[in-house]
């Protein structure tokens, strides 16, 4: 499905008013068909070589755009029509191939346009004839002042500009102007008769026109005729009643949606207001709760101080106690030494008392042995001296 771009112009998507302005530029060159091998260059959609297909004994459209070429070829079976996929400035075909060539609004399109032109004058006959028509730069400027430049477009043309372009190569041009007119139009209710056309006001002003048409050839130019085409919507008065009470329509409807919009923009400013107040709450708790914290880090980095220098004299103590603690431990050391050595000399010494005792006991036995033995030589010695003097008892009884 081909899309309305916005430029190449689709059969139902787009308004009456850019549709009539379209299919009467090819009206206009139908008249130049009859009996002629026609190249329809920049055919787009294909509605215009169906158009000149009607008059014409061939025509032949050609577009860079493969999914206009399809649209094309698949709409408009139409016998002795025939659709090509092809560059304007560089068709597929012999020279002299073509009595006619019609190029609407292409030209401008084309970054390298005289070469198009060149390749026109190469596929037409001698005697043949080129139609071309292009948008009046100074009107497309101010019709897209509030848009800008169209895009699309690769170089625009005044109408000398345009007329010397077209003389570079082809001896003969005429400069027609297509404007958008309102007319009065007599004709019967069912169809129109051959119509005859008055066009007051002369020939216009170039600078004014909406579209340049040209018609280039290197023989004589047909004899100029001028050329009315009559849209569908012709009844100029009666479709802008039409659209009036149809701006009517949309301006209530825009009304109440204006109305309705007002009503939600209140609500919304509302609720706004409400969860602004509800955000400055907020912002003031969380300002508060920044504070606190603020306030809990300064106690938090005190307390911090405070437990260095804490723990800096708690390990100071301990180095002090552990040195303290290894002193007494060598003295303690030197202390246990000493008292082992002092149990070693009490042992030694009640060695000594129980050697002692022991030989004082038997020392002492001994004694007593003496005495005893002592005391009997004594009592003996006793005997016997009284038994020499007899002195004393006879201690032998």
């Amino acid at each position: 499905m081909v899309e309305f771009t916005g430029e190449r112009v689709v059969p139902g998507q787009v308004n009456d008013d850019l549709w009539s302005e379209h299919v009467a530029r090819y009206a206009f060159a139908r008249r130049y068909a009859h009996g002629k091998r026609v190249l329809d260059a920049g055919c787009g959609t294909g509605y215009g070589s169906a158009e000149l297909a009607q008059s014409a004994t061939e025509v032949t459209g050609v577009d860079i755009a493969a999914d206009a070429v399809e649209y094309a070829s698949a709409n408009y079976p139409i016998a002795g029509l025939r659709f090509r996929e092809s560059s304007c400035t560089a068709v597929p075909f012999p020279a002299e191939s073509f009595d006619l060539v019609v190029a609407f609004e292409v030209i401008e399109h084309l970054t390298d346009y005289r070469a198009f032109i060149d390749e026109v004058a190469r596929v037409l006959t001698p005697e043949g004839l080129l139609i071309v028509s292009s948008p009046n730069k100074r009107y497309y400027a101010e019709t897209r002042a509030a848009s800008g430049p169209n895009p699309f477009h690769e170089h625009e043309f005044e109408a000398g500009e345009f007329v010397r372009e077209l003389e570079r190569v082809f001896p003969n041009v005429r400069l027609l102007l297509q404007n958008r007119v309102e007319s009065f139009a007599f004709h019967p209710a069912a169809s129109f008769w051959p119509a005859e056309a008055r066009i007051d006001g002369g020939g216009g002003n170039a600078d004014d026109a909406h579209f340049f048409i040209a018609l280039c050839s290197r023989v004589q130019l047909p004899e100029p005729r001028s050329f009315v085409y009559v849209p569908k919507a012709a009844n100029m008065l009666r479709e802008r009643e039409l659209h009036v009470e149809a701006l009517e329509r949309q301006l209530a409807d825009i009304k109440a949606d204006r109305q309705a919009l007002l009503d939600l923009f209140r609500q919304q400013t509302r609720e706004l207001e409400e969860r602004n107040e509800w955000a400055r709450q907020l912002d003031r708790d969380l300002t508060a709760s920044g504070e606190r914290i603020v306030a809990l880090q300064n106690e938090a980095a005190e307390l911090a101080d405070d437990y260095r220098a804490q723990f800096a004299r708690m390990e100071q103590e301990d180095q002090i106690k552990t040195e303290w603690a290894r002193t007494a431990s060598a003295e303690l050391e030197a202390k246990c030494q000493e008292l082992a050595h002092c149990v070693s000399l009490l042992d030694l010494a009640e060695a000594s008392v129980r050697e002692r005792t022991v030989w004082a006991q038997t020392a002492e036995a001994a004694r007593a042995q003496l005495e005893a033995q002592l005391e009997m030589i004594r009592a003996s010695r006793w005997v016997k001296m009284g038994r020499t003097v007899g002195l004393g008892p006879d201690l032998s009884k």
